[in-house]
């Protein structure tokens, strides 16, 4: 048998040892830097720290709580990640989207994520929400290379429409009806860690992106894989000018992720809530 395949295989195993018996939430949510509380009004039955999860890597990242919960958020069972993992922190790409393999074989068929991004588009401004219309993977890998277990997914899966158009239709929708600011746009998914000069932001800009960051792409990538809708919502934490750059500052964005967490908070409930009225 394929090693990583078991590999996730084992550790859904204990994460169902965890949860209530034949529980299969059909959401994920991803929160990254900063975002963890967006999913504070979810009415948690199970947490799981990383740390107790065989076969999982742990968050090592400032602004990662590192914990797997369980429950229920606007009528929805889910199952929600606060704190991901990163290849800039030393894991594979199997390793950084473990916990989405572990997702599919627990039955989500959506997943909703929310990362901090740096601003591109001269048009954004610092605490602006975009939702991802897609992506461009500049990370020089991608988590889909070695043997294809076929039974997740196609050898070759298309990604026209990485980032499902109803979804994004949908929190196009609750942003609107809950007058909530929201953008539209490209990400683009570097390795990091280090930032990006000033002649790298005018090349990103160059070909497209909107916003720039340094998580997102792999997980996406497996989970279309694996036959999910994603949606994806970017927290834009700073600004990068190329002609007249500023230094950034962790903190100030870690801050600033927080101070969106709210906002964040409706959109997801008010697409969770339109995706509860369409399953009932």
């Amino acid at each position: 048998m394929n090693s990583f395949k078991k590999k996730v295989e084992e550790t859904t195993g204990f994460v169902r040892s965890r949860i209530a018996e034949g529980l299969q939430p059909p959401v994920g949510l991803l929160a990254g830097t900063g975002l963890g509380e967006a999913f504070r009004e979810m009415d948690v039955t199970t947490t799981l720290d990383y740390e107790e999860i065989p076969g999982f890597p742990v968050s090592t990242v400032q602004g990662h709580s590192g914990r797997f919960l369980f429950g229920e958020l606007a009528g929805v069972t889910v199952v929600a990640m606060q704190g991901r993992f990163h290849y800039y922190e030393g894991y594979g790409m199997k390793e950084v989207t473990l916990p989405i393999r572990v997702m599919q074989l627990l039955g989500v068929r959506t997943l909703l994520f929310a990362n901090a991004a740096g601003g591109i588009n001269p048009l954004f401004a610092v605490g602006d929400i975009m939702v991802v219309a897609d992506h461009i993977n500049l990370t020089g890998n991608n988590p889909l290379v070695g043997p294809n277990v076929e039974e997740w997914g196609p050898r070759f899966p298309d990604m026209t429409t990485a980032y499902d158009p109803k979804l994004i239709a949908s929190v196009e929708a609750v942003a609107l009806g809950k007058g909530v600011g929201l953008r539209k746009g490209v990400y683009v998914g570097l390795g990091g860690p280090s930032l990006e000069t000033p002649s790298e932001i005018r090349f990103l800009r160059t070909i497209g992106g909107d916003a720039v960051g340094l998580s997102t792409v792999p997980e996406v990538i497996v989970a279309v894989h694996g036959g999910m809708q994603v949606l994806g919502l970017s927290v834009i934490t700073n600004m990068n000018f190329p002609d007249n750059p500023v230094s950034c500052n962790v903190d100030e964005i870690i801050g600033v992720a927080r101070g969106a967490t709210p906002r964040l908070a409706v959109l997801f409930k008010g697409v969770l809530e339109a995706l509860s009225n369409e399953a009932g």
